[in-house]
């Protein structure tokens, strides 16, 4: 049965994408983050979803050019040139074959990311990417949170089968970033209803299923028992407490909940939880020790770095301190370094700081007056969110994950789309300055407003 529903579905949406090659990029980012297709177990399983997604979006790209919007913003730029340094740094990798055949897997996942946002213009269409986004991994989140109610925490949660997500560190990061965007749709419920799948749904309890939905992937998210997730979750609060408007509630919001969900949790995770302070005696932790002063060895090596097969006995042999320890980086930051160097983690960084800037000059929107108020929350949202991304992912290999990567396409295309409405409405550039009593009992300065 679910193999027809999603079968089903994804029909339907290519039949309109051929038309609409938006809902094509629609499509890819459904079946990349969420699988849906893994979640049955008969025939739709291993059909090619990602595949057909792609050849959906160059058949409604081809019959529909005026649709085609390339962003040309700093992060896109320079995500052009990780493309060019990663494509360079695997031809002369270590082990080139293997890297290769990673630099390819890489390429789908980048290059798709900026076919997607060449498609996404206009207000509704960045709500209906943040749906996507957000809901696919969401659902693995309302999922995982009631699951986690209902057994005490004693199991772990676990993501999207065969995904980049499908372990429990990486969801509860993947539920973190998603967080703070499903904030962001529950406080602009009348903007997110513009979305099709959604429009029909009544405004207070569409708000009241997102705020529910907020809740269960926190559960979710502390239900994973990842180390790195409760810190990533302890900086996001705390960056949502700072961004939000109404201190006071929110601290009281997040003092009165952290002591109920911990109330849930079982002996194991809390046993799990206190290693943070004694990883020196957790083999796990020492393990991934060993692969960051690996990646560092590399980095002083090779100026290429040693490509995309870094966890590999070979490379293992030759730079790390115990070559016995063979594990992958698990931090976003040792794994670009011990791939492509030095000068790849300088244009990794230098990425995502271009687009934590992006989100600041939409926040700062806000001054501009109501019109431009759900683009300043999604900016504060999105610097939330990034945030979440850039702690919890310095203990886990997701550099090359795509939803990180969405986050910069959905800023770029709501500055994009910001732009143009300051172009037609100028008026809109300049807050309002309110006129006081003594304003109009002052003829000098009534004078003077006229004059101006």
């Amino acid at each position: 049965m679910r193999d027809l529903i999603v079968t089903a579905l994804f029909i339907v949406g290519a039949v309109v994408a051929l038309k609409r090659p938006y809902y094509g990029a629609l499509l890819w980012v459904w079946v990349g983050l969420m699988n849906p297709h893994r979640l049955g177990w008969g025939f739709a399983y291993d059909l090619p979803f990602a595949m057909a997604s792609v050849v959906i979006i160059a058949l409604g790209m081809f019959f529909s050019t005026r649709s085609i919007r390339w962003q040309t913003g700093g992060p896109a730029i320079v995500l052009i040139l990780m493309i060019l340094w990663m494509t360079l740094t695997s031809f002369t990798a270590i082990l080139p074959e293997p890297s290769q055949t990673k630099l390819i897997d890489v390429l789908k996942v980048l290059g798709m990311t900026l076919v997607v946002g060449a498609l996404v213009a206009g207000r509704e269409q960045i709500i209906g990417l943040i749906w996507v986004v957000v809901g696919s991994i969401a659902f693995f989140g309302v999922k995982g949170g009631i699951f986690t109610l209902t057994t005490g925490g004693e199991f772990r949660v676990w993501g999207p089968p065969s995904s980049l997500v499908q372990g429990n560190n990486e969801l509860a990061l993947a539920l973190i970033i998603s967080i703070p965007f499903l904030y962001f749709l529950s406080k602009q419920a009348t903007l997110a209803r513009e979305f099709v799948l959604v429009r029909r749904i009544p405004e207070k309890w569409l708000r009241r299923g997102l705020m529910l939905s907020i809740l269960l992937c926190a559960v979710a998210a502390i239900g994973s028992h990842s180390r790195g997730a409760l810190l990533a979750i302890i900086a996001m609060g705390s960056m949502m407490w700072w961004r939000s408007r109404a201190k006071v509630s929110m601290g009281l919001l997040l003092l009165a909940l952290t002591p109920a969900i911990l109330f849930l949790m079982p002996e194991e995770w809390f046993s799990r939880m206190e290693t943070i302070e004694t990883y020196e005696e957790d083999l796990s932790a020492m393990g991934r020790i060993n692969a960051w002063h690996m990646a560092i060895n590399i980095a002083n090596d090779r100026i290429f770095g040693a490509g995309f097969a870094t966890a590999s006995p070979v490379v293992f042999n030759a730079y790390a301190p115990n070559p016995d320890w063979v594990l992958v980086a698990h931090s976003i930051y040792f794994q670009v370094l011990g791939d492509h160097g030095y000068i790849g983690l300088a244009l990794y960084l230098l990425f995502w700081i271009l687009t934590y800037r992006v989100a600041g000059r939409l926040a700062a929107m806000e001054k501009r007056g109501p019109r431009f108020e759900w683009i300043a929350l999604l900016g504060n949202m999105s610097k939330v969110s990034l945030v979440g991304f850039a702690v919890g992912g310095a203990f886990l290999s997701l550099a090359y994950w795509d939803m990180p990567y969405y986050v910069m396409i959905i800023l770029l295309a709501t500055e994009r789309y910001a732009k143009e409405v300051l172009m037609k409405a100028p008026e809109a550039a300049v807050p309002p300055v309110p006129e006081s009593a003594a304003d109009v009992d002052s003829p000098q300065r009534s004078s003077r407003a006229v004059a101006g």
